[in-house]
């Protein structure tokens, strides 16, 4: 793992989330701030369905970050995480300007399977856009095979992370 300590919070987008941070929440609750930027959307201004799991993805590792695991120190350790298994509800359309908060968490822990759970909803958290669910699985990079374990520091922080 990486001795990096920047705990320096991130630079707003824009005005409309100056008061927004990546943060933990209650509910175990990981909270990262997204706007809709033009390259998001189609030609009518309405988000892409992929890019909706970028954003989950970002919010995963930055989750990760927050709790003391670097997803490239993870990677230069042998331990890759895949996404073996998503499932998403899209509630309503995110359009081009509006903002919104990625919430994460992991929700169950089964060997080498990590459950994760999410939600984008509004910024007043009047309106879900999004819900859904991803499995990742660790994986031996060198051997190319699914891990007998996930490594001690991972599990911990995961655990941790739940309480």
């Amino acid at each position: 793992m990486s001795e990096s300590t920047d705990l320096r919070p991130p630079i707003p987008a824009n005005s409309a989330i100056e008061k927004l941070s990546y943060q933990a929440m209650s509910g175990n609750w990981f909270e990262y701030p997204i706007v809709v930027h033009p390259h998001h959307t189609d030609y009518g201004g309405v988000v892409w369905h992929g890019t909706y799991l970028a954003w989950m993805e970002e919010a995963r590792v930055t989750s990760l970050k927050s709790i003391g695991i670097d997803f490239a120190d993870l990677v230069a350790m042998g331990c890759d995480l895949p996404v073996v298994e998503v499932s998403i509800r899209y509630h309503r359309a995110l359009k081009m300007g509006e903002s919104a908060i990625v919430k994460t968490r992991t929700i169950d822990m089964e060997g080498v399977r990590i459950i994760w759970e999410y939600e984008i909803e509004s910024v007043d958290r009047s309106i879900v856009y999004l819900t859904g669910m991803v499995t990742l699985v660790a994986v031996d990079r060198e051997k190319g095979k699914i891990m007998r374990q996930l490594p001690a520091t991972v599990r911990d922080a995961l655990v941790k992370m739940r309480e």
